[in-house]
C-alpha cells in the first residue's frame, strides 16, 4: 500500500476549481525513478485515480493544483511564497516542544482512525468518459487568445 498526499483545503476554497496534476512517484529512498506526472484532472477524479493506484502498490501519489501563472513575475511571487512558509514552518518544528502534548496527541491519533475507519472503501476510478468530460470542463475554463 502506497500513500497519497495532497491539500487540506475548505470547501469554499478557491483553490478547489483549477486543473490538479497527480505525481506518482517512489515511495521509498530504495527505488530510484523518474516521477510520473499525470492530468490535468478535475480534483475529484484526480483524487479517485490517486486513491486506486497507490492501494495497491507501494507509491507515494501527490495531488496537487496547477497555478495557472502568466508571467515570470507570478512564478517567482509563488516561489518565494513557498520558500517564506517552509522557513516558517522549520521556526514553528524548532520552536516546538520535543515530546508535545501526550493528550493531544492520542485526541490526535484517535480522531485519525476515526476518520480513517470511515473512510475506508475501495475506491472506484472514474471512467475513461468522465475524464474526458472533465478534460472539456478544464479546456472550457481556460482563456483564449486575446483579440
Amino acid at each position: 500500500m502506497g500513500a497519497l498526499v495532497t491539500l487540506d483545503l475548505p470547501d469554499d476554497s478557491p483553490m478547489l476549481d483549477l486543473p490538479w496534476i497527480i505525481t506518482f512517484g517512489p515511495l521509498g529512498d530504495a527505488d530510484e525513478w523518474e516521477p510520473v506526472v499525470c492530468g490535468p484532472y478535475e480534483r475529484v477524479p484526480a483524487l479517485a485515480l490517486a486513491e486506486v493506484v497507490v492501494a495497491e502498490e507501494p507509491l507515494m501519489a501527490v495531488v496537487e493544483p496547477l497555478l495557472p501563472a502568466v508571467s515570470a513575475d507570478e512564478i517567482r511571487g509563488e516561489i518565494d511564497a513557498a520558500q517564506v512558509a517552509a522557513e516558517d514552518e522549520a521556526a514553528q518544528v524548532d520552536s516546538a516542544d520535543l515530546y508535545g502534548d501526550y493528550e493531544d496527541t492520542i485526541d490526535e491519533e484517535l480522531d485519525t482512525a476515526a476518520q480513517q475507519d470511515r473512510d475506508a472503501r475501495p475506491a472506484m476510478p472514474p471512467s475513461e468518459a468522465e475524464l474526458r468530460a472533465g478534460f472539456a470542463r478544464i479546456a472550457a475554463k481556460l482563456p483564449g487568445p486575446e483579440r
